[in-house]
């Protein structure tokens, strides 16, 4: 008897230390991973890109003629309308080529009276001619020299139309020159910029000079520019959301108009470019980044937007209400299109891998489709080793039987 009750006391302190030991190891290795609970929440995959506003309409008015500007009718913020006189042209020059060219129109058209009068004389002529070699009497060879002139006659006078024709085009032009002597609005906006103010020469013989830059804000137009890394997955009608570097708070909505189909870096392409530039261009296309450009338009009718500001745009991939999510960290091993391995945690603290669908993905959240249950815990990452289960049970575990 003496010797059972030590037995059963030893077999009691073995069965509390294994269940301890347990309970102990189960905490370890729960506190040996990193997790987080599947829940539902609402989800956005976007693509960031930078953009720039522009007017959506940007027109540099300029000067066809050469001259001193006398007059500047607007200044730097004036709003104007189509037709609006912008500025004036000295037009002496043109003024006097209009004359020149209405004299010469008009010596012309003198020359011509004077043919038509010698042309009837010329009738005259050949009709008596014929009424007297009729009542043979006059000679044939009279006859046949004033058929002669009436017909040179003639033909001088569709020399004479001619050289209207070509008088009349002459004032036309001249006309019109003096018409590009009063520069005017070609269409609705505001005064950006004025290139050149008044008392200056512009000389228009090899490039048509800027006298203003008009720009219609009522309609900016975004061009925000998309990375080739994330190109492929953008495309035209996607739902786009801006905000203004100054103002990052207030978010706009808007719809991707298009995206052109080569980036602006093509205008230094070697192909487009004389052969002293190419090597430079070539080398310089070779190291920078690659853009595209995405282009939709945001109404401005309260003038909140200016020009060149910079935005901040997110092209709205895709978008989930009230989806299962998990964060995108425990997402493990790729199988496929949309699944991959992910560990879950049970209630007991064991952790197996499951296969999940998975839709969309943020890189911070994703969007789980099948293969988990709302409030299951998967694992993001393990804990650091010195949440072992071998030290916890050193440190706080009963010691080995025996010691």
């Amino acid at each position: 008897m003496k010797l059972r009750y030590p037995i059963i006391l030893l077999c009691l302190l073995a069965a509390a230390a294994a269940f301890f030991l347990k309970e102990d190891l189960s905490a370890a290795q729960s506190a040996s991973y990193l997790t987080a609970h599947v829940e539902r929440g609402d989800i956005e995959e976007t693509v960031l890109a930078s953009g720039t506003l522009k007017p959506s309409r940007l027109v540099a008015v300029g000067s066809q003629v050469s001259g001193r500007i006398t007059a500047l009718k607007v200044k730097l913020g004036d709003t104007v309308r189509e037709g609006d006189l912008i500025a004036e042209i000295d037009s002496t020059t043109q003024d006097n080529a209009l004359r020149k060219s209405k004299a010469a129109l008009a010596n012309v058209q003198a020359q011509r009276s004077e043919k038509v009068a010698e042309l009837e004389n010329a009738r005259l002529t050949l009709s008596r001619q014929q009424t007297i070699f009729s009542k043979h009497v006059g000679s044939e060879a009279d006859l046949q020299s004033a058929e002669a002139d009436v017909k040179m006659v003639a033909a001088q006078i569709e020399a004479l139309d001619a050289q209207i024709a070509e008088a009349e085009v002459a004032v036309e032009t001249a006309r019109a020159d003096v018409g590009y002597t009063r520069i005017t609005a070609p269409m609705d906006g505001t005064v950006l910029a004025v290139v050149n103010q008044e008392g200056r020469t512009v000389n228009a013989i090899q490039s048509a000079p800027t006298i203003v830059i008009l720009g219609d804000l009522t309609t900016m137009t975004v061009r925000a520019e998309i990375s080739e890394a994330d190109i492929t997955r953008v495309k035209e009608g996607q739902p786009v959301r801006f905000s203004l570097i100054g103002d990052r708070a207030t978010a706009y909505d808007a719809v991707l108009a298009s995206i052109e189909p080569a980036p602006e870096s093509i205008t230094s392409d070697s192909s487009v470019q004389t052969s002293t530039s190419t090597s430079q261009t070539s080398s310089s296309s070779s190291s920078s980044a690659i853009y595209y450009i995405g282009v939709f338009d945001v109404p401005n009718d309260d003038g909140r937007f200016r020009t060149y500001m910079s935005v901040e745009v997110s092209v709205v991939l895709g978008a989930a209400k009230g989806a299962l999510t998990i964060p995108s960290s425990a997402l493990g091993t790729a199988e496929g299109p949309g699944r991959y391995r992910v560990r879950v945690m049970a209630a007991d603290g064991t952790v197996a891998e499951r296969s999940v669908e998975i839709g969309l993905n943020n890189k911070i959240t994703a969007e789980v489709r099948s293969g988990l249950e709302e409030g299951e815990r998967v694992v993001i990452s393990s804990a650091s080793t010195s949440a072992s289960p071998a030290r916890t049970g050193r440190a706080g575990g009963p010691p080995p039987m025996g010691l």
